[in-house]
This record gives structure tokens, C-alpha cells and sequence, in this order.
């Protein structure tokens, strides 16, 4: 049997500030994808939606939701949470489906429409949730913390605020030209460095903002999607959810006190380096390999730190890399084509699958200005608080 599942249909609802309920979000992007696989929805085996925990009752149970505001038609529903790691575990549950013969056709739909300003945790107090502790015990805001992964970077390897400047510079001249993006303006360094300091050192213009958005994929078996015309489909070829092993050296917070390194062997390789070695295991492929790359831009510095963790350079080589146009299109392997969490913002259930849709056009060779030329095998890479990988890799 064969590992890959066809993507028939990328669909999306543009990111911004709409002022309206994540459902509807979800379901326009949902329509856009089925039409962009000419499926009917009645075809649908099954619904697989990523949650928000911010949603009340009908974020918890996304795949229903979505499902009854598309028309009761009986498909199996599935509904997941894994934070910012959401839409590549729906993507994960929809190949497996379709693998095992579940069903021929999924469709995966991930939709926010987010708070302003930061994420918090939800209400209540619980002392055994992290995500409660670092608000409550330690104030650490979702800025903190990428101000701290920013600082770690200049301290261990001599990296610029000039540096972190380049990422937003890149990211947004290909955002202007991306019709889903938030932010459709070219920013200069300039611009970065006169923007307000947010947590040292990184300014506002470092910071990707959170906002509402949605993205739809409609997956198929192989068999289906010859059936239904299309003999070179883009192909989902390896899916990775990894966790962390014991003991990470790069702590998550709010575990700051110690570091476990102190009495056990540390692991390799980190965490964020595991979930994309993982997904390169699975599909076969390695980073020389690979066309483009979407990756989690929370900050312009965890930009740079992806470079390193996609193998695409060694460690400390990120600024290096980036400054010789290696990321940017026309180089080596350009990342984040569609402009990225910097032109986009946090719509947290659909930005892994935003990021797939981002392959399939490029695959597809249908992204107009953003194109990459003679696209083939392109990768995704995020992380989920805390402790869920996500990379997924799709050829053609």
C-alpha cells in the first residue's frame, strides 16, 4: 500500500480582523477547497476539524460544527487539539483514515478568529497547566517567550536585531504579493527598527499578530483522486508529530529552574530538529531536496532558527544563510513564499493547514507571483505548545 494521500483541494478564507465567528470562517474555506477539488460535499467520507479552546462549545468540537454548518450528510467526524500543532494532526488523522480504507475522501478544515492582542489561557485556575503557570506565576506572554528564544540566539550565536530585520523584510514583500494575507505591505529594515520595542529585542515588526483566518484541505486515496481525473496529483508524503525526548536542553516554558541535562545525557538533537528529521525519515527525501519551505515565524528570530532545525544550514549559520538570499526566492530553498505568520498573523487551527495549502499551489505551479520555479517536494514546520511536532511533506 502506498503512503501517500492526494491533495484535491486548497481553500482558504483571508486572514485579517473580519469581526466574525470562526464557523463561518471555516466554512467558506471549506467550499473554496471542495470546489477546488470539484467534489461535492455529499461525496465527503469524512470530517476532520482542528479545535479552538477559545471557541466555547463549538470550538471543542470542530469537526461537528463544521460539518452541521456545511449540511448534516452523515460523515464520520473527528475533532483535534495540539495547539499550534492542530491542522498537521488533523492532516495526520485524515491520511490515516484514508489509508486504512475509512474513507476515500476527507475534508480537513481549521478556522480561528483569534483575540486581540496575545493568546492567554482559557479561565479557571489550574496550577498543574503550564500555559496557566507562565501567565499567572511567571507573566510570560506569548512575546516573552519569543523574546527569550531571541536573546538565547544573539547569546549563543551572535545574532543581530539586524539579522531578525531581514526575515520581516523578506516575509513581507512576499506577503504583498499573497491575496489570503493579513499584511500586504513591504516593510523596510528601517521601518523594524523605528517599530516599539515589544520583549527585548524584538520590536512590534518582529512579532506576528494574531488574527482570524481559516484554511481547508480536501485529501483523497490515490485510487479516488485517477478515478476523478487527476493522474499527478500534489501528494502528501510524510506527516511528523513527534514529541520531545528527555532531557531538553532548550526548556519550555514555565520549566526555567533547572536544566535536566545536569544528571542525563541530552538527546542528539533538540526537539524542532526530531519533528523535521522525522518527516524527512518517512517521505525519503532530505533537506538538498527540498524546493521551498513554510515554516512557524511566531518571531523574525525563530525564523532563523527553523533554517537550522530544517538542516538547510549548521548550527549558528541561519543570518548567513539568509544574507546570501539562500531563503528568498530565486535561491537555494526560499521559505515562507506566502509571506508567512509575518503577513498573515495567528489564526492557531488553520496555520499548519494554511501551510499546506502554500505547497499544494506551489506545487501546483498555480501561485502566480509568488511562484517558485519547477517546484517538487516541499516541507512545513511548526511547533505546538507544548510538545507537539508538526511537519508535514508534499511532492509532486
Amino acid at each position: 500500500m502506498t503512503g501517500d494521500v492526494a491533495v484535491l483541494g486548497a481553500g482558504m478564507h483571508p486572514w485579517g480582523k473580519w469581526g466574525r465567528g470562526f464557523v463561518e470562517y471555516g466554512t467558506v474555506a471549506a467550499r473554496a477547497a471542495l470546489a477546488d477539488a470539484g467534489v461535492e460535499w455529499r461525496d465527503v467520507g469524512s470530517i476532520v476539524g482542528a479545535d479552538t479552546v477559545r471557541g466555547g462549545y463549538p470550538g471543542y468540537v470542530a469537526g461537528a460544527t463544521f460539518a452541521k454548518a456545511l449540511g448534516w450528510q452523515g460523515a464520520r467526524v473527528t475533532s483535534v487539539y495540539a495547539a499550534c500543532a492542530s491542522g498537521a494532526q488533523a492532516v495526520d488523522a485524515a491520511r490515516a483514515q484514508i489509508l486504512s480504507g475509512i474513507a476515500d475522501v476527507v475534508l480537513v478544515v481549521g478556522a480561528d478568529a483569534a483575540p486581540k492582542g496575545f493568546f492567554r489561557p482559557a479561565g479557571g485556575d489550574r496550577a498543574d497547566d503550564p500555559d496557566w503557570l507562565r501567565f499567572r506565576v511567571l507573566g510570560a506572554t506569548n512575546p516573552t517567550y519569543f523574546g527569550l528564544y531571541a536573546r538565547r540566539r544573539m547569546a549563543v550565536h551572535g545574532d543581530t536585531p539586524e539579522d531578525f530585520a531581514r526575515v520581516k523584510v523578506k516575509n513581507s514583500a512576499l506577503g504583498a504579493l499573497n491575496p489570503n494575507a493579513r499584511y500586504r505591505r513591504r516593510v523596510t529594515a528601517e521601518e523594524v527598527a523605528a517599530s516599539p520595542v515589544v520583549a527585548d529585542p524584538l520590536r512590534l515588526l518582529d512579532i506576528c499578530a494574531t488574527s482570524d483566518g481559516a484554511a481547508a484541505l480536501v485529501l483523497s486515496s490515490m485510487t479516488f483522486a485517477r478515478r476523478h481525473g487527476v493522474l499527478d496529483p500534489v501528494r502528501i508524503r510524510a506527516v511528523s508529530t513527534v514529541t520531545p525526548r528527555y532531557p531538553s536542553t532548550v526548556l519550555d516554558l514555565p520549566d526555567i529552574a533547572t536544566d535536566s541535562s545536569a544528571g542525563a545525557e541530552p538527546p542528539e538533537e533538540t526537539f524542532r530538529a526530531s519533528i523535521t528529521r522525522a518527516a524527512y525519515e518517512e517521505a525519503g527525501v532530505g533537506p538538498e531536496d527540498l524546493s521551498l519551505a513554510e515554516v512557524y515565524d511566531l518571531s523574525t528570530a525563530l525564523e532563523l532558527q527553523w533554517y537550522e532545525d530544517l538542516g538547510l544550514c549548521g548550527d549558528g549559520e541561519a543570518a548567513k544563510l539568509l544574507s546570501e538570499g539562500a531563503t528568498a526566492p530565486g535561491g537555494r530553498v526560499p521559505v515562507n513564499v506566502s509571506g508567512g505568520l509575518a503577513s498573515f498573523g495567528e489564526a492557531v487551527p488553520a496555520q499548519a493547514l494554511a501551510q499546506v495549502c502554500e505547497l499544494t499551489w506551489q506545487l501546483r505551479g498555480t501561485a502566480g507571483d509568488r511562484q517558485v520555479a519547477g517546484a517538487r517536494v516541499g516541507i512545513t514546520a511548526n511547533q505546538g505548545l507544548f510538545g507537539h511536532g508538526s511537519s508535514v511533506i508534499a511532492v509532486r
